[in-house]
């Protein structure tokens, strides 16, 4: 679900500002404020503080934005800000240009503090991106100025500038995209790792995809294509269907709508040989039963303790109730194995994940796989990429673009705002429109529930004019 465990130097480095809507000036050198020196030692007073003033203006005009978690809570809380100071390179390590970053539920994860992998705010979140290398530290063999690479890393990956170490980035095939390249390393990692080291896919088995829309769910997907007749239960909400059965799945099972367990078990009545769980709690313990004799369950997530913006403690609580958990003689008699995976965990194991890298690109390069892009999005509109992503809106994977917004797309912001504003108006007409409706009908109530009063009120003067009528008659 994440990246590997080393930070970018640059989250120590780099000293974080508030946004600016401004790029940084360069300041004007001064000259120098010395006192009186000998003659002979002139010279070296003069050239030290001039040597000084030279660096700072260097150092203060590198300027880059960045995403800042800055707090736990809702969309609001990643905000776009704007670093200074020039990151320093250590040795082994490069600085890379950023163009493209991928979003990844444990990002939405990490933003509800329901992700350990990622320190407390403020943090730049990203655990993968795509760009040009800028500088090589020392040491640096593999990799030089101008290669374009892939970036893997446990947080800080959602900015303009990174620097990483040289080991955790792997070099950008001929003709890929900065999109794709972004969109690779955790998903296909991930869904590689799963299927071929812990599940040993082989021709003719069967396979439930959780999520088959997702990023992990068509890397999945198009990996169990490269095996002989594999047969993909995948589930996802039923406007997706078509795509996903395109991309490979042969049975699509419609969650939201129907028990995805007596769905296999209607096509498939032993169960399934592997089955990938994101979502954790009472889902696992389902998945677990659909299991063949030798089956494997893949567990990677906890997709079902997300519910809403914020942190819901009613879904974190529910999903440690139902957690699963089972005794080893269940394991022996069933004849069924349960693994574990997290790709932020593998501490230290960046030969194991080449290794799967490299399978991948070589797989990509056939024309095998190729990742899936949902949307792309500038850094300014990481709320709203988020929420595509949370309220499952996506088919693949959504990106975001450090390429700046246009000039045209800023001044269109407010316009939402002001066609807010003015619907938020035409809610009150229509309020007040109603509250004027309603008042008429009282009055009209009111009228018809005075006629009758009229009335009785008419009837009692004709009875007084007709008693003073015969009274006047009596007289007479």
């Amino acid at each position: 679900m994440s990246g590997e465990d080393a930070a970018p130097a640059e989250q120590q480095n780099a000293v974080e500002q508030k946004q600016e809507t401004k790029p940084a000036e360069e300041p004007k050198a001064e000259p120098p404020k010395t006192e009186p020196a000998p003659a002979s030692g002139a010279a070296e007073a003069a050239a030290s503080p001039a040597a000084a003033t030279e660096k700072v203006p260097e150092e203060e005009a590198f300027t880059y934005r960045a995403l800042v978690l800055t707090g736990y809570g809702g969309y609001d809380k990643v905000k776009l800000q704007v670093k200074k100071g020039k990151p320093t390179l250590k040795a082994g390590e490069i600085q890379v240009r950023v163009k493209a970053c991928g979003l990844n539920f444990a990002d939405l994860m990490a933003r509800q503090g329901l992700y350990d992998r990622m320190p407390s705010p403020p943090v730049t979140p990203g655990m993968e991106c795509s760009g040009v290398v800028e500088a090589v530290g020392e040491e640096v063999t593999d990799r030089k100025v101008g290669d374009k690479v892939m970036v893997l890393s446990r947080f800080g990956l959602w900015q303009e500038v990174v620097v990483v170490p040289a080991s955790h980035t792997f070099l950008i095939p001929e003709g890929m995209s900065f999109e794709d390249a972004a969109a690779l390393p955790v998903n296909y990692i991930t869904a590689y790792m799963m299927l071929f080291d812990f599940g040993n896919l082989r021709p003719n088995q069967s396979i439930l995809v959780h999520a088959a829309a997702g990023g992990v769910g068509i890397a999945a997907t198009q990996l169990c294509k490269t095996v002989k007749d594999v047969t993909v239960f995948g589930t996802a909400s039923a406007s997706k269907h078509e795509t996903i059965s395109q991309g490979g799945v042969t049975h699509p099972i419609d969650y939201r709508t129907k028990d995805y367990v007596e769905e296999v078990r209607k096509i498939s009545p032993k169960g399934l040989d592997i089955i990938l769980d994101p979502l954790g709690g009472s889902d696992t313990h389902k998945a677990y039963n659909l299991l063949k004799p030798m089956g494997k369950l893949i567990t990677y997530g906890t997709a079902n303790m997300l519910a809403g913006q914020k942190k819901n403690l009613l879904a974190v609580a529910k999903n440690w109730y139902h957690q699963f958990s089972i005794h080893t003689l269940s394991l022996i008699q069933g004849n069924k194995s349960v693994c574990g995976f997290h790709l932020g965990y593998l501490e230290g194991e960046m030969e194991l994940i080449t290794q799967a890298m490299d399978s991948i690109l070589d797989l990509y390069k056939q024309g095998k796989v190729k990742p899936h892009i949902d949307s792309t999005w500038h850094l300014e509109q990481v709320g709203d990429a988020m929420r595509k992503m949370q309220e499952r809106n996506n088919i693949g994977k959504v990106i975001l673009t450090t390429e700046p917004m246009p000039e045209e797309e800023k001044k269109e912001e407010p316009k939402k705002e002001d066609k807010k504003e003015e619907k938020k108006k035409d809610d009150k007409k229509k309020d007040d429109k109603k509250k004027d409706d309603g008042k008429k009908e009282e009055k009209k109530d009111d009228k018809k529930k005075e006629e009758p009063k009229k009335e009785e009120k008419k009837e009692e003067e004709k009875k007084e004019e007709a008693k003073k009528e015969e009274a006047k008659k009596e007289e007479k």
